[in-house]
């Protein structure tokens, strides 16, 4: 859809490029969006859980999942319209605005993982060779931590039975790239992670994987140090943008 007006083409929501960064607890899922939006000059849209947790406390039930998995769609759906907002091609030029976010992305103004696999620190920021990307985009793009694959996951591991309002969700809503983080992170403890031990992280992994490769959008995994991560995850977004 075109609106030719003051000579602006706005573009659809249809046009956004949607990458998803998924995978198990403490897999760097969160910090990996940040970069990826900061390398692209775009904006990233948060787990809504952490915040519906933080609020209900953390004794969750399996009605609470759903109200989860409502709250994430409508908070990717304010993203998609925030992205759509913000970009317009004027005289053949991109441009994406850059803005600051206050809503549930209270993770924004922490600090990021060190380059050398130490824990995250104020003195050891994390440093990266990639230079922000400059070129002109055909898409819009959106970063997008968990959607309703890790709701499958989570209700089925948890509770052995899954919404199907979360069923209904994976079958409509489409993304172009699925970013899988594995598990060879080091475990970083929070008051709101559950699985500690590396076999049950495995465990999680494999069960994603096995998602990833029963569908039919492009997927990659996701691993190695910080750096790595980044450098794996923005070839596969260039290839996306080609």
């Amino acid at each position: 859809m075109r609106d030719w007006s003051h000579g602006t083409e706005k573009l659809s929501m249809q046009e956004i490029k949607k990458i998803v960064i998924l995978g198990p607890e403490s897999t760097g899922k969160s910090t990996l969006c940040k970069l990826l939006a900061e390398h692209y000059n775009t904006i990233w849209c948060p787990e809504f859980a952490r915040e519906y947790l933080h609020i209900h406390g953390t004794a969750y039930t399996y009605g609470d999942l759903l109200e989860i998995a409502k709250g994430q769609i409508a908070l990717e759906e304010e993203y998609i319209k925030q992205v759509n907002g913000q970009w317009s091609i004027v005289n053949g030029e991109s441009s994406m605005v850059a803005s600051q976010w206050s809503m549930v992305n209270e993770e924004k103004n922490e600090t990021l993982p060190s380059s050398n696999e130490q824990q995250p620190t104020a003195s050891q920021p994390l440093t990266l060779n990639l230079k922000p990307s400059t070129s002109n985009q055909k898409h819009p793009l959106l970063f997008i931590d968990t959607n309703m694959y890790v709701m499958k996951v989570w209700c089925e591991f948890v509770f052995g039975k899954c919404h199907q309002y979360i069923l209904d969700k994976i079958s409509e809503r489409k993304y172009d790239l699925y970013l899988l983080c594995n598990v060879d992170l080091p475990w970083v403890s929070d008051e709101l992670r559950e699985y500690p031990t590396y076999e049950t992280r495995q465990q999680l992994y494999n069960i994603y994987k096995q998602l990833m490769m029963h569908q039919p959008v492009e997927w990659i995994d996701i691993q190695g140090s910080y750096n790595e991560r980044l450098k794996i995850a923005v070839n596969a977004v260039d290839s996306l943008r080609t």
